[in-house]
């Protein structure tokens, strides 16, 4: 490809401490707001900085194809990590972007000191087209880093949502707010089935008090993170099955059948230590619900293995 000459570089060097100052002017104008973000010291630096490696890559007369050529790598990392820190700091996608294009004035302004006619036109149009290019890679990294920190936070949101509690020895539970959808029910399953090898866990409660609605979809989750609990050797218990929930999977025709399910997590609780074999009481001698309802589950089915 065959390179293209300009004198860009030339006016840079000469006028240097000029065009800085008149460059972070410009931003400063813009960037008021960030003030606790970007303090002026280090917006000159990086002024500087981009400055520098931006003359190294003009003077390569490579500036068609800035996205391939190595003389341009300085520049991208530069803008990359430009643009990355600002996305993690809050600015917007055009006060980032503005770190480029507010070069343009400064820049042509000096140009129009040492150009006239037809050379100033072919140099203005030369370098626009480039910061044209570069103001648009940052805005790109920008993006990118952005969807990358929402997928991240996302991710940990995900984790907070679908906790494993223990709440016996040998029993555990899960309780499930908002909808279950695929990532959901894959996050739940991974968590559910680590805490059944950390813990031995042989009862797991499934509390799904906090699901809106639950569908055909919602239902083929659930039984699904049973299925994999039951590979495991724990038995699933779902909770939290409110009326209209109930009627919901009779209309939709769901078979529950192999699947134990109580109406609250107290209830699901009350038959797990049943099941386990322990003997709850209070302190006074007097027979708390929970005793009397372990009472009443202890001759449902033996104890587990």
């Amino acid at each position: 490809m065959p390179s293209t000459v300009t004198k860009t570089p030339e006016i840079i060097k000469k006028n240097e401490q000029e065009m800085l100052e008149d460059w972070v002017k410009q931003q400063k104008k813009v960037l008021q707001n960030r003030i606790d973000h970007l303090s002026e010291s280090t917006l000159k630096q990086q002024c500087k900085e981009f400055l520098n490696q931006f003359q190294t890559a003009v003077q390569s007369g490579e500036m068609k194809d800035i996205d391939q050529s190595k003389a341009w790598d300085g520049v991208r990392r530069f803008l990359a990590e430009l643009s990355r820190s600002r996305a993690l700091a809050s600015f917007s996608p055009s006060e980032t972007a503005l770190f480029v294009f507010s070069l343009k004035q400064p820049l042509f302004t000096l140009m129009q000191r040492e150009f006239k006619g037809e050379e100033l036109a072919n140099e203005i149009w030369t370098i626009s087209e480039l910061l044209d290019k570069l103001g648009l890679f940052t805005t790109e990294v920008y993006q990118q880093s952005r969807e990358d920190v929402i997928r991240r936070q996302q991710q940990e949101l995900l984790e907070l949502s679908t906790p494993v509690m223990r709440m016996w020895e040998g029993v555990i539970a899960v309780p499930i707010i908002g909808t279950l959808d695929s990532a959901r029910t894959q996050a739940i399953m991974e968590n559910l089935l680590q805490e059944i090898v950390d813990t031995n866990a042989k009862l797991a409660i499934l509390d799904i008090s906090g699901v809106p609605t639950v569908d055909t979809q919602t239902a083929q989750h659930l039984i699904k993170t049973v299925s994999a609990a039951k590979l495991m050797g724990t038995q699933c218990i779902i909770s939290g099955i409110r009326p209209q929930i109930a009627q919901t999977v009779v209309h939709l025709g769901i078979e529950l059948d192999n699947v134990i399910t109580k109406a609250t997590m107290y209830d699901a609780l009350a038959f797990a230590l049943a099941r386990r074999g322990w003997h709850v009481q209070r302190v006074n001698g007097a027979s708390s619900s929970v005793e009397k309802l372990a009472r009443q589950t202890s001759n449902m089915s033996g104890n587990l293995p």
